[in-house]
């Protein structure tokens, strides 16, 4: 009988506030921040989080967050290429969009919500129709990673205008150059080279005037839009040249000569934030022109003062004032000046202005993300006539306890699973499992490895430095530090009789230490534990590893020479030596039954040892990195590894087989800690997250895992197949001058488009094949007297037509409408022509009973760019594109009659409304027409009316 396992699964993942993979959020109230692959939604003032974005079974980082005009709209870009639209308010994706091939790098949505464009490192921008879900075109041009894009409108435009707002794409790049893209054209109109290194930021100002640019070499520049030349599009002068729609006006000079990562207007408020350093971002305040003439007059006045004091020549004096007088220009440079710094706590990622301003505070708030897994708010106060006051931005709010500042290093739990203990450099943090919350937070040194101590009460925490710290977990203080060695602790084991614990160091030198319980000798009883040292073991390497055997009788050592020796444990006489890897052994386990070994080493094998003999049952190239950690299940003989690799592994011990791979670590795993029953498994990594993977009750076979891997594996191959440049699906010879072209086709081809395709394949063959059955039938009742007729039986009908009771032509309509309209594309490219043939007499059915007509225009279309070679060669397609051409132009002239009339009725509603409303406000009581005009001369506002429906 074949041998099953149970599968095991990701069901939680915390000690994450925000990852530095992608820009942050803020609203003024909650801020939306990337967390590896999901998005989180954090409560900045209760410290609460409210929402996780997370789609099951995507595992992707999220590389950009961009949120749009639409209330509750978000777009979330990925580094797998594909961008998803979540509704806050459902946290649900309401659409996909695959097109790019590398990771997601910028986001910008129109004025309206409706376009949403993405550039990626792969170097094109791709616009999507966001309400038709579906990619409209790619733009190509840039030779390097887009860093940002913006859409240009206009400056306010009255209502009544009917121009196409916001038609321009502004886009810089890390090739240094800035372009400008007309998007009714779809080509680029103008190209700036901006600076001599990268463009990694920019901003355009709240009444778009200006544009602000960043450079890698730590410069800023500031553009003037000529939006009399962008109105006018490209038109050439007298002198033959087309005329600039983007100028270079100045210099910004900033403090520090780092790298500009972002650059942000205040969306209200007249404040410019700027990042060019690690850890503070410079805030200017935006002047008026009001300011700066007082300025400038102050120091005309001044001028005047100094020359009268120096009591020259008055003909001097006299020139000096008449050069005053003169008004000077105002440059752009004047407005900006420099108003306070704003210093984190450590390394920012991003940051962001709060737009919905709390009224409780004067001032504007701050958001700022660190990488060091922590959220920060801060105050900047208004500015203040006096003078002796230097405003400082002051932290108002922070969430930083539910994580670490750095790498999760040592994990371990309580005897009854109930708590995790979790350290890094700097802290120790307890865990309840149940609900993932951060029960205790204490301070610690650059914790290595830890364990509970027995009892559960204390935890020993075995640190770089080479001190033993033991924690009492009640008061959440340190209560001893024991000077155990000289160099960095490198293992801690506690004997299964739970009366020594042993610690290995870099020292060279193994410790045994007792436990001590003292009782306090007052009333109420208080156990306090302490450590006592009772032998040392000498070795001849670094220690890296100890391990008692569960019996209690075995000792085995890991040391740097890459070999493991076994002693007696209570006479500590060498027994064995195990010896085959090529470098050392980072840990090892003993199994339940104290009968096998299993060592994991930095040459990235696993070897399984008899712990009888010392022989090596077998060797396993286990993890493509260093494996970190290894651990046995309670009471069998499968174990599991982690290694430097991102991956989780399980095996059996003595089948030598790989139970399961578990990927979901975005860095590599340090720490690694199987529950006491065998229930789940908790890994901590370098991405600052903790991980638990719970047994499910679903079975796992073998041979069935290796198939779904090999298919996975076969699935991505046809889809990266098909989506390299070179190879083209499109039958046009359009196809091969694409890749050169400024614009091109929004495709992708991944493994859900490929299904999506199967899928229509399989729905038309099951309703040709219907369709022809029953025409068969038909003929045969034509042929046939009247009395055979009625003896004949018509063909049973296809089950899975009669369960759905849907004709043939009903059920490949509910087949495509099922298919997402951002895929929708891409499937149709996977159809063979003989299969658009078929299909082509569905539309003309649809067309004829006029079923979602949109949805058919729409394949229509498609089909006929795509294949239009192959249709005009072919006499046969004459026959089905007449009908469907009468049929389909008679259905749109229906649905444009009744859009129409809806709209007519629509306007004349509106104008009702608004006559009703004028007329009601002047038939107030005792309101003549001479009361108006006086009222409107006194200049009052006028009084507020409730309009009667």
């Amino acid at each position: 009988m074949v041998q099953s396992y149970l599968r095991h699964g990701p069901t939680q993942a915390f000690g994450l506030i925000c990852s530095s993979s992608s820009n942050s959020l803020y609203d003024g109230k909650l801020a939306y921040v990337p967390a590896l692959e999901d998005v989180l939604v954090w409560d900045m003032k209760k410290g609460q989080m409210l929402a996780m974005w997370h789609e099951t079974g995507h595992r992707s980082e999220v590389t950009c967050i961009c949120r749009s005009p639409q209330e509750n709209i978000f777009a979330v870009g990925y580094a797998d290429g594909s961008v998803r639209i979540w509704n806050n308010a459902f946290v649900s994706v309401i659409a996909t969009f695959n097109g790019h091939q590398k990771s997601v790098t910028a986001l910008a949505f129109d004025a309206q919500g409706a376009r949403l464009a993405s550039g990626s490192q792969d170097t094109d921008i791709i616009v999507w129709d966001v309400v038709a879900e579906a990619g409209l075109y790619r733009l190509r041009g840039h030779r390097n990673q887009i860093t940002t894009i913006r859409f240009l409108s206009e400056p306010e435009l009255p209502s009544t205008s009917t121009g196409s707002r916001s038609h321009m794409l502004l886009t810089t790049s890390k090739d240094t150059f800035m372009k400008l893209w007309d998007t009714s054209t779809q080509h680029c109109i103008q190209t700036i080279v901006a600076h001599r290194s990268e463009v990694s930021s920019l901003d355009i100002d709240p009444e778009k005037n200006f544009i602000f640019t960043g450079s890698s070499e730590g410069e800023v520049k500031a553009w003037k839009i000529d939006h009399e030349a962008l109105s006018q599009g490209l038109v050439e002068n007298e002198a033959g040249e087309v005329a600039k729609m983007i100028h270079l006006v100045t210099s910004l000079p900033l403090s520090s000569r780092h790298r500009v990562s972002q650059i942000s207007f205040h969306p209200s408020q007249p404040y410019l934030a700027v990042q060019s350093h690690d850890r503070s971002i410079e805030v200017f305040r935006i002047r008026t022109e009001e300011e700066i003439r007082k300025k400038q007059a102050r120091r005309k006045k001044r001028a005047k003062e100094k020359e009268k004091s120096k009591h020259k020549e008055k003909d001097m004096g006299d020139a000096v004032d008449d050069v005053m007088d003169v008004d000077q220009e105002i440059n752009v440079i004047d407005l900006f000046t420099p108003y306070l710094v704003v210093r984190a706590s450590a390394k920012v990622r991003s940051f962001d202005f709060g737009s919905k301003e709390a009224a409780s505070k004067p001032g504007v708030q701050l958001f700022v993300a660190l990488s060091s897994n922590a959220l920060e708010v801060y105050n900047i106060p208004p500015p203040t006539k006096s003078k002796e006051e230097t405003p400082e931005a002051t932290r108002i709010f922070s969430v930083d306890l539910p994580g670490h500042r750095t790498d999760v290093r040592t994990l371990c739990l309580s005897a009854d699973d109930q708590i995790l203990a979790s350290a890094s450099n700097g802290s120790l943090k307890l865990w309840n499992l149940k609900t993932t919350t951060c029960i205790r937070t204490i301070d610690c040194g650059y914790a290595i490895c830890s364990t509970f101590l027995p009892g559960d009460r204390h935890i020993a925490v075995g640190t770089k430095s080479g001190d033993m710290l033991i924690y009492d977990l009640a008061s959440s203080t340190l209560m001893e530090t024991v000077k155990a060695h000289s160099s960095t602790v490198w293992s801690l084991h506690v004997r299964p009789d739970e009366q020594i614990l042993v610690s290995g160091s870099a020292d060279k030198e193994v410790k045994f230490w007792e436990f001590e319980r003292n009782v306090n000798s007052n009333d109420e009883v208080k156990k306090t534990l302490t450590l006592n040292h009772t032998k040392t073991l000498k070795m001849s390497d670094e220690v890296l590893s100890v391990r008692y055997s569960p019996n209690g009788k075995l000792l085995a050592v890991a040391l740097l020479d890459s070999t493991v020796k076994i002693f007696y444990q209570d006479t500590l006489k060498f027994f064995l030596s195990l010896y085959g890897h090529k470098l050392p052994v980072l840990a090892m386990d003993i199994s339940d039954d104290s009968k096998l070994i299993v060592t994991c080493s930095a040459d990235k094998n696993v070897k399984i040892w008899g712990l009888d003999f010392g022989d090596c049952h077998k060797s396993i190239f286990a993890h493509e990195e260093s494996v970190m950690q290894v651990f046995f299940e309670r009471k069998s003989h499968y174990f599991w590894t982690v290694g430097k690799d991102k991956m989780l592994k399980y095996w059996d011990g003595d089948k030598f087989e790989n139970i399961q791979k578990l990927d979901g670590h975005h860095s590599e795993i340090w720490a690694l800690v199987v529950s006491n029953h065998a229930n789940f498994v908790v890994t901590g990594s370098h991405d600052k997250s903790i991980r638990v993977w719970e047994k499910l009750d679903e079975p796992l076979f073998l041979e069935e895992e290796r198939e779904r891997e090999l298919e996975q594996i076969y699935e991505n191959g046809i889809a990266d197949t098909l989506n390299r440049h070179d190879v083209s699906i499109v039958n046009n010879h359009e196809a091969e001058a694409q890749p050169s072209g400024e614009t091109a086709a929004v495709t992708k081809q991944t493994s859900e488009t490929l299904m999506a395709g199967e899928r229509i394949m399989e729905a038309l063959d099951l309703a040709d094949a219907e369709r022809t059955a029953f025409q068969e039938y038909e003929g045969k009742v034509a042929q046939a007297g009247s009395l055979e007729a009625a003896g004949l039986q018509p063909p049973p009908r296809n089950p899975i037509l009669a369960a759905y009771d849907l004709e043939p032509e009903a059920y490949v309509l509910r087949v495509v409408e099922k298919i997402s309209s951002a895929a929708l594309h891409d499937a149709l490219l996977v159809l063979p022509f003989d299969k658009v043939i078929s299909l082509m007499r569905y539309l003309d059915l649809w067309a004829q009973k006029e079923w979602n007509i949109s949805l058919v225009s729409r394949i229509l279309f498609f089909l006929l760019k795509i294949h239009h070679h192959q249709i005009v060669a072919n006499r046969v397609m004459r026959t089905a594109l007449i009908p469907l051409r009468v049929h389909l132009r008679r259905s749109l002239r229906h649905e444009k009659d009744t859009i129409g009339y809806n709209l007519v009725a629509l306007q004349h509603l509106r104008r009702r409304t608004e006559a009703e409303r004028t007329a009601q406000f002047y038939e107030e009581e005792d309101f003549d027409e001479e009361k108006v005009r006086a009222r409107i001369a006194e200049g009052k506002k006028r009084k507020r009316v409730s309009i009667k429906t």
